[in-house]
């Protein structure tokens, strides 16, 4: 083996080894947060002298975080199966004709603003969680579901006729040749929607769900700005570990650029 090939084997190894770092950095950084909010209190003291409370208290930061997480976590997976399994199914030839209405629904979804479907959601389905999980859902279709189309679209026809050549069935080459093939583009949609996502499920504080969107509300309210700051900043360390770990876990297009994201919704 060459001198050349050696060098270049040991940075992919330091590369794999330290591709981490950054989004453990930044969930390192928002566990101490949620942990040590009190801490910053004289911080915070001089932003809001005259305010009697300046860190929120009325629920743990560490337990507003992990019902935000679960909240984001099942709307990511609900839009997923949704938004993968409807455009694989409007790729196939008995689906095609409804492509342009399925592409549509999912651009409906995302151009409805969230607090309107929150408002329409809630006399049906009640305050708390529920609506607010529906409206992350139909928010996130949107990325998803282009991304999935471009990247089935995307797999070459000469690589599917000499798939089917081989004698796989229409199954198998689904799951072995066209999803494996468009899984960095999938996987880039599903990264833009989960990250919007982060940040619009702080809405869910106005209709009762609690998670990390209460002290922005309450700081709203109140007037009292140091709620509102610690808040964003918890929601802003979660949306950039949420990135930077789909950032990592992202499998290479052929020429991609190390940092570049392969498409956006």
């Amino acid at each position: 083996m060459s001198d050349v090939a050696i060098k270049e084997g040991e940075a992919v190894n330091r590369r794999s080894r330290w591709r981490f770092v950054v989004p453990l950095i930044w969930l390192a950084a928002l566990l101490l947060l949620a942990v040590g909010m009190t801490t910053l209190e004289p911080l915070f003291r001089l932003l809001e002298p005259d305010l009697r409370q300046v860190i929120y208290v009325r629920e743990s930061f560490l337990v507003l975080l992990g019902q935000h997480v679960l909240m984001v976590a099942v709307a990511a997976l609900l839009a997923t199966v949704v938004g993968v399994g409807a455009a694989v199914a409007v790729t196939r030839a008995a689906g095609r004709d409804f492509m342009p209405m399925v592409a549509q629904l999912a651009s409906i979804g995302q151009t409805f603003p969230p607090v309107a479907v929150l408002a329409l959601a809630v006399p049906l389905l009640g305050f708390g969680t529920v609506p607010v999980i529906v409206a992350l859902v139909l928010y996130g279709l949107l990325p998803i579901v282009r991304n999935t189309l471009a990247g089935l679209q995307g797999v070459s026809a000469e690589v599917l006729e000499a798939a089917r050549g081989m004698g796989m069935s229409p199954r198998q080459v689904l799951l072995q040749v066209e999803l494996p093939l468009a899984a960095p583009v999938i996987l880039a949609g599903i990264r833009t929607s989960v990250t919007i996502n982060v940040a619009t499920a702080a809405l869910g504080a106005t209709v009762g769900a609690s998670n990390l969107g209460d002290p922005i509300i309450s700081g709203i309210v109140n007037g009292n700005t140091p709620y509102i700051i610690q808040g964003a900043v918890m929601i802003g360390l979660l949306a950039l570990a949420v990135d930077s770990l789909f950032e990592r876990l992202q499998p290479r297009v052929p020429g991609q650029a190390s940092d570049g994201q392969v498409a956006n919704g």
